[in-house]
């Protein structure tokens, strides 16, 4: 079993400093090994579903976790951004969104655990012309029309990958910052600046009264005019 110091694990993990020197490693797969969380220490630090991970992957094994609409038997599977996480033993569903300089798990209503909002990373041709969209969660789909560019987002039906909606990356749509230090920061797109040089992309959104700058790849189009999707607790 691959493991870490828990001196180098991220803050989101949650995982007490002073206790155990080792904790299990996230395996390779959809995210980033420090952009993830796995499953076993997402149900037993984050969530606090039981404080023992021998009775956490017991209950990982026996199918009683869900994951985007698929049941994860591997404690060590990576949950990572804008994930749904389902526990239909207790009926909560949570949904791993950016806050700030961290990532963050909320509960969101049933309604919302079978849709997920995923970010187009790339996009390839494929045999007869069709499209396959490349996205940030390494799911990939694959559509008839060119209609996609880099950037915009899906909202999904999971686990069938049904596109339900095209959320397009222009100006006026909502978004948030997916990392760095305004991380979970939301707002509206102002400005798109595209440079004649090697600088990435960069791009300018409303946030309140004011505005700030980001780069495109950390900016995550979740809406048109609002949020499609529950991204912050309740107050």
């Amino acid at each position: 079993m691959a493991r870490l110091k828990r001196l180098v694990i991220p803050s989101f993990w949650r995982v007490a400093r002073k206790e155990n020197k080792w904790v299990v490693a996230p395996r390779a797969g959809p995210h980033k090994k420090f952009e993830s969380v796995p499953l076993q220490v997402l149900l037993r630090d984050v969530l606090k579903i039981d404080d023992k991970g021998k009775d956490i992957r017991t209950i990982i094994k026996k199918g009683e976790i869900v994951v985007d609409g698929r049941k994860r038997k591997d404690h060590a599977y990576p949950v990572g951004l804008f994930d749904i996480v389902s526990i239909p033993a207790l009926d909560k569903n949570y949904r791993a969104v950016p806050s700030k300089n961290t990532m963050s798990f909320i509960e969101i209503p049933k309604s919302e655990a079978k849709v997920k909002i995923c970010r187009i990373q790339d996009k390839t041709i494929i045999a007869g012309g069709k499209v396959q969209l490349n996205l940030h969660d390494g799911k990939n789909v694959i559509v008839d029309k060119d209609e996609y560019k880099t950037g915009d987002s899906l909202l999904m039906e999971v686990p069938s990958l049904k596109i339900v909606e095209h959320i397009k990356l222009e100006k006026g749509a909502v978004g948030m910052v997916s990392r760095g230090k305004d991380s979970g920061s939301i707002g509206k797109v102002k400005e798109i600046i595209v440079t004649a040089t090697k600088d990435p992309t960069k791009l300018i959104y409303e946030k309140g009264e004011g505005e700030d700058e980001t780069l495109k790849d950390r900016f995550f189009v979740i809406g048109k005019s609002k949020p499609l999707i529950t991204v912050k607790e309740a107050d």
